[in-house]
């Protein structure tokens, strides 16, 4: 099967959901979320979520949220965004700001996204929630599915344990994203990880 047939896969009609479990899956942008859909849709009856208060400036934040809506439209998904609410994670994160990319500010990060999904999740009666952070080849996917999993015991709904870049996960979302025509971001979405990425192109600049 080429890539132009696997994407019209991918945009194919949703079979009949009337006997499969609702999931409602955190989505972090677009690119990431291809890749989960492809492998997840034959299984589930997919509504996308999208919370990421993490992300910064506020026109990064709309811009990934209309690239993921663009998305849903394509491939005929419901789109679930939540409220912008970057005030409160700065407050999550008071005094992690020093911490290096992967430290305790990350998992604090992932925690309230996870536990916000798991929220909704319980009170609008999805069977199962899960998340395509485990997609970046920069993502803990065992921190991920720990955090998720306690979440679900707590919100007494699912959590679907993946790591979703094994089998070439991160490696196919950057195929459909070319195929799909999305933008994709270069920093991982917080004013942390965009101040790294500014240092990282003014190292690459001066470099001879």
């Amino acid at each position: 099967m080429n890539k132009l047939r696997q994407a019209k896969r991918l945009c194919s009609v949703s079979p009949d959901f009337s006997m499969i479990p609702r999931l409602l899956l955190h989505v972090c942008c677009a690119p990431d979320a291809t890749v989960v859909i492809e492998r997840l849709r034959d299984e589930y009856d997919i509504t996308l979520f999208f919370y990421n208060p993490n992300i910064h400036p506020a026109e990064e934040y709309y811009l990934r949220l209309r690239e993921l809506q663009q998305l849903a439209d394509k491939l005929n998904l419901p789109c679930q965004p939540a409220d912008y609410d970057c005030e409160d994670w700065f407050n999550w994160i008071k005094g992690l700001e020093s911490d290096p990319e992967g430290g305790r500010r990350c998992e604090v990060c992932f925690h309230k996204r996870l536990e916000k999904t798991a929220q909704i999740a319980a009170s609008e009666g999805f069977d199962m929630f899960a998340t395509v952070l485990t997609v970046s080849p920069h993502k803990n996917a065992q921190l991920i599915n720990l955090i998720g999993s306690q979440l679900g015991i707590k919100y007494q709904v699912p959590f679907l344990e993946a790591n979703f870049k094994k089998k070439d996960g991160f490696k196919r979302s950057l195929e459909l994203c070319r195929q799909f025509g999305l933008y994709r971001q270069d920093y991982c979405g917080c004013i942390f990880s965009r101040n790294e990425r500014e240092i990282r192109k003014k190292h690459n600049g001066s470099a001879p």
